[in-house]
């Protein structure tokens, strides 16, 4: 009912509070990856779009700034209300078109009512320091302060969720935002913004406008009203905004790729870590930037691993997330199986053992989506492509190793670093791998997936720039440092001159 009803919509962007077309009078189709039908069309949005955009989200940040954090936690309290009275529908129409099954829709929902709800608690906290001065009668202390205007850009492999790790904080931080988000998906920030107009957010203060990278999103990095940039994509594109965004002397949060491993060691609980791997390499199809698509196990259990692997593998269901007994969903679209196609053949080329899946499946239900089979590797050499370059898709390879030391050395040898992952009984092992792993998420006796948004989000090296989402930390995108020094000795004191 909710496809057909959809099936003819135009959307629109959202700018100073109104619904309003693209000038650019152009749209394109949205389709459901795993039937192909069309959803609704979305605007590709010109540089005027984001012009408007822009000067709405400037004149409103003045006002929202000034009212006091706490009143504007309220609204995003109400945000985090709303959120959770919609969320099956909301988690329905995510599935539609994303494809990724309805119970890890309805975790991506949840986990944007919960940012709402940590981020409206910031409202009475937001915290600077105080600090003693060197001199006499003289108080010193820090504060954070908006940016101003900022710009965010977001995947569409968690397009509601990842959408509020970066619009909350700056919202309640004061800031006014611009929103790009995926045209792959963009009925979740229709929906998002619909509830921010319900929730009484003033008029500006969100601005959604639809449309391509190349139009939109550089629209906006070229905008010098934006003062901040945050992305979540690819390494490439990332690359190319930190770049731009230097030469402009912006503020820019990125976070990007990774090639996330479990190590499985000799006296890991076997039924643990490969629920732990399914769940992290063939959820979502592999489509998150956290997923696990490497396995690095010990060679005392590699064949019980790779047995037990295969034999789950053959059980999943594939197909429409909608049906509550799917496990694995589409992949986004055609690019998205070529690629995948393409790094089976490289793996082959490169000496892999193919174990299961390695195809698109074409025939039966599977007919009419984008969807490809789950597939595992064996005997990979931590020097292959496949073990060394994002996929993005349900692809895992099985690298054996002899110890703990050479797992964290091959867990370190790519150039990302989100999150990895350690099965192991000793003790020992779990803190000389929390140590060693050079990576911003680390998870023992747990798949490489489930950040949780009270703590910061993010990795080293290729995967990001040294900020983070969600957590306090997200704070840090969008607020600048002030530090305040209040004088009451009634006459001019030097500082480091006049210290006795």
């Amino acid at each position: 009912m909710t496809q057909k009803l959809m099936k003819e919509e135009k959307l629109r962007n959202f700018i100073n509070g109104k619904w309003v077309a693209p000038s650019s009078e152009k749209y394109a189709d949205v389709t459901n990856p795993a039937n192909l039908d069309t959803l609704v069309q979305v605007p590709l949005s010109s540089i005027q779009d984001v012009e408007k955009a822009t000067a709405a989200a400037k004149k409103a940040q003045k006002s929202w700034a000034l009212l006091p954090a706490p009143q504007r936690a309220e609204v995003l309290y109400r945000v985090g209300v709303l959120m959770k009275e919609k969320k099956e529908k909301l988690s329905q129409l995510l599935t539609m078109e994303n494809g990724k099954v309805i119970e890890e829709a309805r975790g991506e929902v949840q986990e944007g009512i919960d940012m709402a709800f940590y981020m409206a608690g910031e409202g009475r906290r937001l915290f600077g320091q105080t600090t003693p001065s060197e001199l006499k009668d003289k108080f010193a202390m820090s504060v954070r302060a908006p940016v101003g205007v900022v710009g965010i850009i977001t995947p569409w492999n968690f397009p509601i969720a990842i959408a509020t790790w970066k619009s909350f904080p700056a919202i309640v931080a004061g800031n006014a935002v611009v929103w790009k988000p995926a045209t792959e998906t963009p009925i979740m920030a229709f929906e998002l913004a619909k509830i921010f107009e319900e929730s009484g957010l003033p008029e500006g203060v969100i601005n959604v406008v639809f449309g391509s990278g190349s139009t939109v999103g550089e629209a906006m990095i070229e905008q010098g009203d934006i003062r901040v940039i945050s992305f979540t994509g690819s390494n490439e594109v990332g690359r190319t905004i930190a770049g731009k965004c230097g030469q402009r002397l912006k503020k820019v949060s990125l976070e990007m790729g990774g090639k996330n491993a479990v190590i499985v060691m000799d006296d890991a609980d076997l039924s643990l870590a490969v629920e732990g791997i399914l769940w992290s390499a063939y959820g979502t199809s592999g489509q998150r930037c956290t997923a696990c698509s490497r396995v690095m196990v010990h060679e005392s259990v590699k064949e019980q691993l790779e047995d037990r692997l295969q034999n789950e593998i053959s059980k999943l269901t594939i197909g429409n997330g909608l049906d509550e007994s799917i496990k694995v969903g589409p992949i986004i679209n055609k690019s998205g199986l070529e690629k995948i196609k393409s790094y089976i053949q490289v793996g082959k080329e490169e000496g892999a053992k193919l174990l299961a899946g390695g195809h698109v499946l074409e025939s039966g239900d599977h007919a009419k989506g984008n969807y490809f089979a789950p597939t595992l590797f064996t005997d990979v050499t931590s020097d292959m492509r496949i073990a060394q370059e994002e996929i993005f898709g349900p692809v895992v390879s099985l690298i054996p190793v002899k110890n703990l030391e050479e797992a964290i050395e091959i867990n370190n040898s790519v150039e990302y670093g989100l999150s990895s992952s350690i099965f192991t009984r000793d003790v020992n092992q779990v803190f000389a791998a929390q140590r060693d792993l050079d990576t911003g998420i680390v998870y023992v006796n747990a798949g490489t997936t489930g950040a949780e948004i009270h703590l910061p989000f993010g990795g080293t090296k290729g995967t990001g720039n040294g900020h983070r989402d969600s957590g306090v930390a997200a704070l840090d995108v969008f607020t600048e440092w002030k530090a305040v020094y209040v004088d009451f000795s009634g006459k001019l004191q030097r500082a480091q001159i006049d210290v006795e």
